[in-house]
């Protein structure tokens, strides 16, 4: 058997997985759940210079907590970390949590993405965050949107929209790896003048548009950028139904970050906060060396794939800055 995308080509393809969105189409945000039936494995790797997180100190390998009850990302910059709560007392509500006592306390690690200055009404009596967290909790399920949807809403890159995005892939062990992420870049996904992706080598059945590699390229020295607006981040989630630790969960996490360079030019700028939680199911073996290996190269192609996917899926609302890319190639 050959590497192939899941059924559904989304991280809910590795088994146990759901995922839950919602937006504010006024304000032009949202927040992004991953959870699971049971606890779960979690590491975490950074490599923007401007990240803004939650609880993500308690993911390193070294702390007491190895298992999360939920991954959130969220638009919003520091207001949407309030996302993560909504979905902590929700968890809560349904007595899900890390047992302490008779007490139980939900672990729910997040990331945040700037899109305060996308032409949203940002102009909120109460921090709307916590709310959508709950709400994008209570919609998980294993089929979800991709496109201008949950932390996606409103992001947008250096020349087109973001959103958000997702890819899996089965390798021909029997692992699925999949991810999620949120693209809102300082830089752009688009290498060519035909709309070719930079993360053309990588896509799996004409995912985002098979296009094929760009035939050529604009300045690769100084990139477009949207340095201007100091608004940008990329952050997302890999999965897969590995049995891993939480050392083992932080290097793949540490090798899906290869997915942000080979899809976006620039990546890990001082100006993003690039972030990737990694989680393990264990509803599979435990890898060894050569499989550990697959996963962190499964993990970076699926998250290249993603950011493809996100802005190819990406449509147009009222009041966006910048065009879709199917708005300027003419694509469904």
């Amino acid at each position: 058997m050959t590497a192939r995308p899941g059924k559904r080509n989304l991280i809910t393809d590795v088994p146990g997985i759901l995922v839950g969105q919602a937006e504010d189409a006024a304000v032009k945000t949202g927040v992004s759940v991953v959870v699971s039936d049971a606890p779960f494995t979690a590491g975490v790797h950074v490599m923007g210079g401007a990240p803004g997180t939650r609880e993500t100190d308690l993911l390193a390998p070294d702390k007491v907590v190895e298992e999360v009850d939920a991954l959130v990302l969220s638009g919003g910059s520091a207001f949407g970390l309030d996302a993560a709560s909504g979905v902590a007392d929700a968890l809560r509500a349904e007595g899900r949590g890390f047992a302490v006592g008779d007490q139980r306390v939900p672990i729910v690690p997040g990331a945040i993405l700037f899109d305060l200055l996308n032409g949203g009404e940002k102009d909120w009596g109460e921090n709307p965050y916590k709310t959508l967290g709950r709400a994008a909790l209570a919609a998980r399920r294993e089929a979800f949107e991709i496109g201008s949807f949950g932390a996606g809403a409103g992001a947008v890159t250096a020349d087109f929209k973001g959103g958000i995005g997702s890819a899996s892939v089965v390798l021909a062990s029997g692992v699925t790896v999949g991810a999620l992420v949120a693209v809102n870049a300082l830089g752009s996904a688009v290498a060519g003048e035909r709309g070719e992706f930079w993360a053309a080598p990588f896509e799996m059945e004409g995912e985002f548009g098979g296009l094929g590699a760009a035939r050529a390229f604009g300045d690769v020295q100084e990139p477009r950028t949207k340095l201007a607006q100091h608004a940008a981040t990329t952050i997302g989630i890999v999965a897969t139904d590995a049995k891993l630790t939480q050392a083992q969960c932080t290097r793949m996490a540490v090798a899906a970050h290869d997915g942000y360079a080979r899809a976006l030019l620039p990546s890990h700028t001082p100006m993003d906060g690039d972030l990737i939680f990694a989680a393990a199911t264990g509803h599979g073996d435990a890898p060894d060396v050569a499989g550990q290996l697959a996963l962190g190269h499964a993990a970076a192609s699926c998250v290249a794939r993603a950011i493809a996917r996100a802005v190819f899926a990406a449509r147009p609302a009222e009041r966006d800055g910048v065009p879709c890319w199917a708005e300027r190639f003419s694509q469904g």
